[in-house]
């Protein structure tokens, strides 16, 4: 955890979103603190983990071969064919490698040493969406050209003209401004709020232990409910990968289609 034990002379004082910054682990730049080298790290990870696990592949498949394949067909099957359609191979690259690196920057959160979840940093998740908004658009661009693919953004065919006066602003805002926003801040958010409950059990119990005899018997529950938000935990940051490659996907496919 990135916070050690809590003692004031007012008591507890609670974990708190400056927990999340942390001072550079060597020099003075901002390029050596605790998340960017977990991303550097991240990296790493996953390039060895796919490169051994496709060195020798075979017919019949290592435990190694199997996982990284497990996960490859699972991006390219459930994100990219089923969600894109026919055009989806050209896509399934930058999935899978959105879904990697946001699934292993995301489980830092519960490993042991490393405890922290990159995207709890909300420039990480920022820069994830922007690499999304600028893929889906210029996929919809290409196909369309510029003009008819903001015509057909702006003006949706079938609307009476009068609603374009509310429609037009909204469907703009929904596509050049609210989905980078939400899909950046909803990683960002759980994963925040996530680490931040994990926190507070943990310290908390910490607290507890260098009370009294009763708080010390009562600081168990506290460690007790940290190792299960735990795993809880685990399930969300799984979970919140799935869901920004899901919604990438969905943006492609919206911009692919004849009526987007």
């Amino acid at each position: 955890m990135s916070v050690s034990l809590r003692m004031a002379e007012d008591g507890f004082v609670p974990p708190s979103a400056s927990d999340f910054f942390f001072n550079p682990v060597f020099g003075n730049s901002i390029l050596f603190t605790k998340p960017v080298l977990l991303v550097g790290l991240s990296v790493v990870l996953i390039s060895v983990f796919f490169i051994a696990s496709s060195r020798k592949a075979a017919i019949v498949p290592s435990k190694l071969q199997f996982a990284g394949e497990g996960i490859y067909s699972f991006v390219r099957n459930s994100l990219g064919q089923e969600v894109i359609g026919p055009e989806f191979m050209r896509f399934v690259p930058f999935l899978f490698t959105l879904f990697t690196f946001v699934l292993c920057n995301n489980i830092f959160g519960v490993i042991p040493l490393l405890q922290f979840p990159t995207m709890s940093h909300i420039g990480f998740p920022i820069a994830l969406a922007i690499f999304t908004y600028f893929v889906y658009h210029a996929v919809g661009i290409r196909k369309h050209g510029i003009v008819k693919y903001i015509k057909d953004i702006c003006f949706m065919p079938g609307v009476p003209k009068y609603i374009y006066v509310i429609l037009t602003p909204v469907e703009f805002a929904t596509y050049f401004i609210i989905r980078p926003a939400t899909l950046s801040l909803r990683l960002f958010a759980n994963m925040f709020a996530g680490h931040l409950l994990l926190l507070v059990f943990t310290v908390g119990g910490e607290y507890l232990l260098t009370s009294t005899i009763l708080m010390k018997v009562l600081s168990i529950f506290s460690f007790g409910f940290a190792v299960g938000l735990s795993f809880f935990e685990l399930g969300i940051e799984c979970l919140q990968a799935y869901i920004f490659t899901l919604l990438t996907a969905l943006y492609i496919a919206g911009a692919l289609a004849d009526e987007h």
